[in-house]
Order: structure tokens, then C-alpha cells, then sequence
């Protein structure tokens, strides 16, 4: 026998393979001690006096303090929103409102890398996602409604398209800087002018897209930007100067919204919650279905309104599935959200967590089976370990109420007709995703299923081209494409 025949071992060592930390630079953002708010194309004090603190939620460290809104702080921007709209933005060529849109969608991409590091540390989310999706789709909102910005009158035929005045936008703390560019870009593009009022935890990208706006030279007053909490919003909405509110958050606040609203001649749009269902038929692509649920539930955390929260799994392909579920989340990695190795970031806030550790808890009394994998979590920090939960009845707290977490439930069906309709139990109808081989079921139950997308074999797919928005306690109104210009407009008949 040879030497090196002596050499191979009867057994091959088994390898283990670990991620390297692949951080992202910290120093490619200078965040500052204090922002004030934007009002009139400057950064003001707040009238109030008042300051809030923004915590890292991956470290538990103060990054900043941003001003807290009081009533005649919003009343200013309100009012430098309503002259700027007065003084020549709403009268301004359509062509010439388009270049502005464009210079800020460029300026977003060229600043891409700074804002998504903002991002990740001021929300929490892996920086995977900071750089792939919130800003590439952000930026492209801009350039698709710059396009519409001179074309208007084409759109919808028949109608003169008028911008509506003010719009108050009030958006939520899971995608800052999306949000801001869902809401921003087609009231600009119609000829509205803005006050903008981000989540209570997560102001430091609006602060730096004011910026990008005084980069893109966009005339004072046109975008307004007030930081604060809840009470902040609320002046927002009573204020008597705003023509429209559009709103993205839970359903609890948005029904004091409507109330708040009922008899003003005031538009709204609302954008609340969901607890989509993730169908998936025995004739799926199972490998493919299981990546399309782990997007679906574990992306940005769950922090996701139309994360699909509830997997419906046809009774004959649920053991496998689940097996092979169960297999990719012990492959997620939790932790730093500025490593771009992470899948899984922080808790949005320590009052979020404690919201999901307690649905989570209610699973587990009710008589579900939890699953979670092994999984090292950082010692600082708002930190959920990926979660399934299998043996759910429909009644179940986590079958019915939305969690907003990285927390997956599993229930079983056996016919198209069962998953209709237990897809359809809930108060919400945000969202829903089908997996089957069959174009012509994948139809029948995008017909039936009372939800205002629906995915087939793909999930959490967003484009600016195409509208979103729900039915029920999921709110009304539509945002992206073209549907998302018109509850910025009122129509006049051709005369």
C-alpha cells in the first residue's frame, strides 16, 4: 500500500462552517446630538421645548435626541406647507415638478449607502435589507411618479386631475424611509405639498431625506417634516389647514383617525394591519414554498403589515413541510443588524418585544407547539428567537391577532373551499400568498380570498408600479402605481 493510501482516514472529518462578521461601516452616516424640525426648508426648535431620545434597538444605546412637536409647532409646518402650496408648487408645470422628483430619487441612490446604514441602526433591520430593498424600492417610487408627474390628464380621460393642498402623512416605524417615499412621491407628483410626521422611534432617515430635499433644491415649505410621539399625530390630524390624511399603522389607531375626521371635509387613506395567510398546496415546489414562508414571516423581523403570519398547509404535504421548514430556521442567523451575514435583526423597541414575548406566552397557554431553534442572541439589545408554533386552532390569540414579530403559525387544510375560508376568518385583508403548480387554482383563489394582494408562488414581491392596500380592518385606499395618484387628486369634468 501506497503512503498516501495510509494517509486517507477511514472516516472524513466533518467540517463546520461558520460566517465571518461582515460588518458594514458605522462611520458611513455622522449622525448628530439633536435634529430639530423641518419647517419651511429649515431646521427649526421646537416650539415645545420638548425633546425625545432614539434608541438603537440592536445595542440599547441613545444614537439621538429629535424634537418632540407640539401643536403650534405642527401648526407652523402645516402653515409653510399651505403657502409653498399657495405660492407656486400646485401651479408649477408638471414637467418641471418631475425634475424634482427625479433629482431626488438620483440623490437617494447616490447617498444609498449612508441612508441604509441610518436605517439598520436606527430601526434595527439587517443591513441585507437596508441596502437591497428599502432603498432601491424608495428611490425607484420617486422616479416611477416623477414619470406621471406631466402626464396626469392621461391617467384619467375624460377628467381634469387637480391636486388636493395639504396632505398630512403620518407612517410607521418598520420601513422609515419607504414609507416616507410611498407617501411623499405622488403627493408631489400631483402638485400637494407635505407634512410629514415619522414614527416616534424611528425619525433619523426623515431627518436625513430633509436633507436630501435641501440637496435637491425642492422650494421651502413644499415637504415639512415634524418629529414627536402619538400626541404629535394627533394635532397633525385636527389640524383645520390639512385637505388630506393618508395614514399607515395599527388599526386601532386608524379607527380614531376616521372618527376624528368624520364630518371634515378631509380625504383619508388608511394602510393598517394584517394576519396574511401563506396557502400552500400539495402540488407546490416545496423548496421554493419554504423559502417564500421564510421571507414571508422572518423578513424585517416580522415587522411586516402583510407578513404572512399564518401558514395554511394542505394536509398531505404539512409533515414534510414543516420538517423542512423547521430545517431553514435553524440556518437563520440573529444578531448584529449592520453584519451583512444577519438574516434575522432586533426587536423595533423593548414595548414591541414585550408585545410578542406576551402573544407568544398566550400560544403556549392555549396548547400550541413551539418550535424554536437554537439560537445565540446578543447580551444588549431587543432580541426574538424565530418561532413556529404547529397544533393552532383558528382560535387562537396568535391565529388572530397580529403579532408583528418574527413568529409563524401553522394550521392545516384539506380543500381549496377550507382554505378560502379559513384564510377569510380574520378582521384583516391586507395580503395573502398562493403556492400550487395549477395557473387555474392559483386564480380561483385569487377571486375568492378577500385580501388586496395576493402573491402566487412568491411572497412579500413589491414594486412601485403596482397598487397596495386592504380590505376590512386593514384599511382602504390604494398606494403605488396608479391607483396611489388618485386619492391625491379631485377631478373636474371637461367642460
Amino acid at each position: 500500500m501506497t503512503d498516501v493510501a495510509k494517509r486517507v482516514p477511514a472516516t472524513p472529518a466533518t467540517l463546520e462552517w461558520e460566517y465571518a462578521p461582515a460588518p458594514e461601516a458605522r462611520d458611513l452616516v455622522e449622525i448628530r446630538q439633536r435634529y430639530g424640525l423641518f419647517v419651511g426648508g429649515e431646521e427649526v426648535e421646537p416650539r415645545s421645548g420638548e425633546w425625545l431620545t432614539s434608541i438603537s434597538p440592536s445595542t440599547e444605546e441613545p444614537l439621538f435626541e429629535a424634537a418632540l412637536a407640539g401643536a403650534e409647532d405642527v401648526e407652523l409646518a402645516v402653515g409653510a406647507a399651505r403657502a409653498a402650496y399657495d405660492d407656486g408648487w400646485s401651479g408649477l408645470a408638471p414637467s418641471e415638478r418631475a425634475k424634482y422628483l427625479f433629482r431626488i430619487a438620483r440623490i437617494l441612490q447616490e447617498r444609498s449607502r449612508e441612508l441604509a446604514v441610518a436605517e439598520s441602526l436606527d430601526g434595527g433591520k439587517p443591513i441585507r435589507e437596508s441596502r437591497d430593498v428599502d432603498l432601491p424600492l424608495a428611490a425607484a417610487h420617486f422616479f416611477y411618479y416623477a414619470g406621471w408627474a406631466d402626464k396626469l390628464e392621461y391617467a384619467y380621460p375624460g377628467r381634469v386631475p387637480r391636486p388636493l393642498g395639504v396632505a398630512a402623512q403620518i407612517i410607521p416605524w418598520n420601513f422609515p424611509l419607504l414609507m416616507l417615499a410611498w407617501k411623499i412621491a405622488p403627493a408631489l407628483a400631483c402638485g400637494n405639498t407635505v407634512v410629514l410626521k415619522p414614527a416616534e422611534t424611528t425619525p433619523l432617515t426623515a431627518m436625513l431625506f430633509a436633507d436630501v430635499c435641501r440637496q435637491a433644491e425642492l422650494p421651502p415649505g413644499v415637504v415639512n417634516i415634524v418629529t414627536g410621539d402619538g400626541t404629535t399625530g394627533g394635532h397633525l390630524v385636527r389640524s383645520e389647514g390639512i385637505d388630506k390624511v393618508a395614514f399607515t399603522g395599527s388599526t386601532e389607531v386608524g379607527k380614531l383617525i376616521r372618527r376624528e375626521l368624520a364630518g371634515r371635509d378631509v380625504r383619508l387613506t388608511l394602510e393598517l394591519g394584517g394576519k396574511a395567510a401563506n396557502i400552500v398546496f400539495d402540488d407546490a415546489a416545496l423548496d421554493q414554498a419554504v423559502e417564500g414562508i421564510v421571507n414571508g414571516i422572518y423578513f424585517n423581523q416580522g415587522h411586516v403589515c402583510c407578513a404572512g403570519s399564518r401558514l395554511l398547509a394542505q394536509e398531505s404535504i404539512y409533515e414534510p413541510l414543516v420538517e423542512k421548514l423547521k430545517r431553514r430556521l435553524s440556518t437563520l442567523r440573529v444578531g448584529d443588524p449592520l453584519d451583512k451575514n444577519t438574516d434575522v435583526g432586533a426587536i423595533n423597541s423593548k414595548a414591541q418585544l414585550e408585545k410578542i414575548e406576551e402573544l407568544v406566552a398566550s400560544g403556549e397557554e392555549e396548547g400550541a407547539e413551539i418550535y424554536q431553534p437554537a439560537c445565540r442572541l446578543p447580551e444588549r439589545g431587543y432580541w426574538f428567537v424565530p418561532t413556529l408554533f404547529t397544533n393552532v386552532a383558528q382560535s387562537y390569540r396568535i391565529a388572530q391577532e397580529e403579532i408583528f414579530g418574527p413568529v409563524l403559525s401553522v394550521l392545516t387544510f384539506r380543500t381549496p373551499a377550507e382554505a378560502v375560508e379559513k384564510a377569510n376568518n380574520t378582521p384583516y385583508g391586507l395580503s395573502a400568498g398562493v403556492w400550487s403548480e395549477k395557473g387555474s387554482q392559483i386564480l380561483w383563489m385569487a377571486e375568492r380570498l378577500r385580501a388586496g394582494v395576493v402573491w402566487a408562488n412568491t411572497y412579500n414581491r413589491f414594486d412601485p408600479t403596482s397598487p397596495f392596500g386592504g380590505y376590512k380592518e386593514s384599511g382602504f385606499g390604494r398606494e403605488g402605481g396608479r391607483h396611489g395618484l388618485e386619492p391625491y387628486l379631485r377631478f373636474e369634468d371637461r367642460s
